[in-house]
């Protein structure tokens, strides 16, 4: 790396930098603040080791102004003054790391390590981002609706927070994707992004998966286990559909959000983790709330900033995300579609969408792959789009024996057992799956 040392003693200066030369990083010096801002102006650095004190100015201080010149900087902390609350005020300024004097070349090669492993994650987590808007076309938070471009600005004011946010809205309108944008807009983004599927466990398997566990905790724990709360260190932790946690780990996901304190499953020790907070749901928390099903004060801490999504059938861009999606796919199976006619345009515009965004990507892949001419037709659409709703008086509910596909019977019948259920348990309990099993079939057809 590229380093620049900031310290008023040319005696350390010079000693830092046989040290850091020897390890094969490249080296410039300066006394003071100034000095520091005219170097990087001349040329970008990698990482910056400040001293705390720079004869009459602070080096903490000149941790706001080397970040606003140069983002991507990496800033540690030297002092011969150590103590917790100079480290804590390093921290909270934005610096990455705080080494205290004496030290040696192995402490600073450690923390150099650090920074360099910091930089890389950032560095891949830049480049998933990437990947996702390349393969996943929902990914692209453009939107041309109004009340989408409303919740997009609420989104953008609250990222550079630490609150929780609680995502609201139907399943498929995009809530894991808003949630990874907060992610990435916000002072967290070189840090992990772990997703927790709130349904897909039961509450003893999805204790372990949140808050880990050691061995023997359980049947089948082999070997310690840390969780999804330690793997998202430094970062955000999204729980997905926050509404199917299961009543009995409840108390510990709120005593975890009261102090990020937590133990792991079958161990006495306690811990604490530094994570911001994402939840997301689809149900009506304060209806469980009233039937006891769901905390009232867990509620209320999930819930310090909330956004919620719109469903597609009310947003007005829906044949603009329809247009992109079929540019995507296209690009993906290496068609030349130039669009839909005027009656897929037409089927599109007034179908429901009750899978919302999930359910577009779908109909939209299925049709670029079966087109056969250069325009996308209503036969290339899913039957359920190109029929349109029904007439008065007249229902639209697919029948058994009716010219229905299979997969249009298991979408229906899944729909109304969600519907007529309390949980995604009972759910699944009536259909004769397991809740996983559920919960996948329940996302491949965007219910």
């Amino acid at each position: 790396m590229n380093i620049i040392i900031v310290d008023d003693e040319a005696n350390i200066r010079r000693t830092l930098r046989v040290a850091l030369e020897a390890a094969g990083h490249g080296v410039r010096e300066a006394a003071s603040g100034a000095e520091a801002l005219a170097e990087l102006g001349r040329r970008p650095c990698d990482a910056a080791l400040v001293d705390l004190r720079l004869g009459g100015e602070s080096g903490l201080d000149l941790i706001g102004p080397l970040r606003e010149h140069a983002p991507r900087l990496a800033v540690v902390v030297i002092t011969a003054h150590a103590s917790i609350g100079s480290a804590v005020e390093a921290m909270r300024r934005g610096a990455d790391d705080y080494l205290p004097k004496p030290f040696t070349p192995a402490e600073v090669r450690a923390v150099l390590d650090r920074v360099a492993r910091q930089r890389g994650l950032r560095d891949r987590v830049e480049a998933l981002e990437d990947l996702v808007r390349r393969e996943v076309p929902e990914a692209e938070l453009d939107a041309r609706d109004p009340a989408m471009a409303r919740v997009l600005e609420l989104a953008r004011r609250v990222a550079p927070t630490d609150a929780a946010v609680l995502l609201r809205g139907e399943s498929g309108t995009g809530k894991g994707v808003l949630a990874r944008a907060l992610h990435s807009w916000g002072g967290r983004a070189g840090g992990p992004f772990v997703t927790v599927s709130c349904p897909s466990l039961g509450a003893e398997l999805l204790e372990s998966e949140l808050f880990g566990h050691v061995k023997g905790a359980f049947t089948g724990a082999v070997r310690d286990t840390v969780g999804k709360v330690a793997a998202a260190e430094g970062g955000t932790l999204f729980l997905d559909e926050v509404g199917d946690l299961p009543v009995a780990l409840q108390p510990k996901l709120l005593r975890f959000l009261q102090g990020k304190r937590y133990e792991r499953v079958g161990e006495a020790a306690e811990r604490q983790a530094d994570v911001r907070l994402i939840a997301a749901t689809n149900r009506d928390l304060e209806a469980m709330v009233a039937a006891g099903t769901f905390r009232e004060d867990l509620l209320y801490r999930l819930n310090v900033l909330e956004v919620a999504l719109p469903p597609l059938r009310e947003r007005s861009d829906r044949l603009e995300l329809a247009d992109r999606m079929l540019a995507f796919f296209a690009g993906q199976t290496g068609r030349r579609l130039s669009g839909f006619t005027a009656e897929a345009r037409e089927a599109i515009g007034r179908h429901p969408w009750p899978g919302n965004l999930r359910e577009l990507r779908n109909a939209v892949e299925r049709a670029a792959i079966l087109a056969e001419g250069p325009e996308v037709g209503l036969a290339d659409l899913p039957g359920r789009v190109a029929r349109g709703p029904a007439g008065p008086g007249v229902s639209n509910a697919v029948e058994v024996g009716g010219p229905v596909t299979l997969e249009e019977l298991e979408v229906e019948h899944i729909r109304q057992v969600l519907a007529a259920s309390a949980s995604l348990e009972e759910a699944a309990q009536v259909l004769g799956v397991d809740p996983s099993t559920l919960f996948r079939r329940r996302r491949k057809h965007g219910l």
